[in-house]
């Protein structure tokens, strides 16, 4: 069974190819991604190699985690599995209909603008960053 494994600290010139060549020293990989930015197209400085093997992502490990490449001492663990979702944390909640007042703000604990605020009544608009954000309250409108 293959075993993923967390690249972290690379330098921003390391290559999916150069990665894919320094594992190949430990073990059998399956694949190699350097991760990069959508927009700009550069490294992130951190990447995913997967091997073939337990005894191989093993050996990977001891041999290369804490190794300079690129003159960086590069990080080697593990990966952890995906968590549910995109990344990013929680993004708040729903954003409301017509006169349902808003979406809520982000978690409790990061803040936030608390939601949009609805149109709330022809006459009487309570829109704005919301009565109650701040603090993932509700949101203000009708």
């Amino acid at each position: 069974m293959s075993v993923k494994l967390y690249v972290g600290n690379l330098s921003f010139r390391t290559t999916t190819d150069d990665l894919n060549a320094l594992f190949a020293e430990a073990g059998s990989v399956v694949s190699a991604t350097v991760m990069s930015d959508r927009v700009t197209g550069q490294s992130r400085g951190f990447g995913f190699v997967e091997m073939e093997s337990e005894d191989g992502a093993n050996a990977a490990i001891e041999q290369l985690d804490g190794r300079s490449v690129d003159g960086r001492n590069i990080k080697v663990n593990v990966a952890r599995p995906k968590t549910e979702g995109f990344g990013g944390g929680d993004r708040g909640g729903d954003r409301g209909g017509f006169r349902s007042g808003g979406g809520g703000g982000g978690r409790g604990d990061r803040g936030g603008f608390g939601g949009g605020g609805g149109r709330g009544d022809r006459d009487r608009d309570r829109g704005g960053f919301g009565g109650r954000g701040g603090r993932g309250g509700r949101g203000g409108g009708w």
